[in-house]
Parts: structure tokens; sequence; C-alpha cells
């Protein structure tokens, strides 16, 4: 459907009540999905929430952050045991 018709992309035979911020696509009161008060069709809500997930699901431990992890204990470690030995003098 066209910007300009007036009709749901989804349903052609409905009146349209607003525009998709994200698609631009006309959509219907039952397409119609106010997220963070803005109008978003289904499709595009689900692709947002896709991208959600995904940035959730890289908390991951990859090798180069284990890395990082060994060898901040390394130098905490090595912090410690410096310290200890100034003091125990």
């Amino acid at each position: 459907m066209s910007l300009g018709s007036g009709r749901c992309h989804y349903h052609p035979e409905r009146s349209g009540l607003g525009i998709c911020v994200e698609c631009r696509n006309v959509i219907c009161s039952e397409c119609t999905t106010q997220f963070e008060g803005i109008n978003r069709c289904a499709k595009c809500l689900a692709a947002r929430l896709e991208k959600v997930r995904k940035l959730v699901a890289r908390n991951d431990w990859s090798a180069g952050g284990v890395l990082l992890a060994l060898l901040s204990l390394a130098v905490l470690y090595a912090g410690f045991y410096g310290l200890a030995g100034i003091f125990s003098r």
C-alpha cells in the first residue's frame, strides 16, 4: 500500500490509523502497537525485539575475555604479593 492511500498495509480493507515509524507503512488499529509512545507494526516490533535478544546473548566468554581476566588476576596477585613483601620487612 502506498503512504497516501490511507489503507492498512496488512489489511487493505481497513482504514489506516497511523504510520509505523520503522517501515513507514500505514497500519490499522489492529496492527498498531505503541512501544515507547511510538506506533510500530508487529513486524518491526519483532525485529526490534530480536536485536535486543542478540545484544543480551553476546554476554559470553570469548578467548579474549578469558585472557583479559587471567591477566587481571595475575596483575592483582603480583600487586598483593609485592605489598606483602614490603610490609613483612
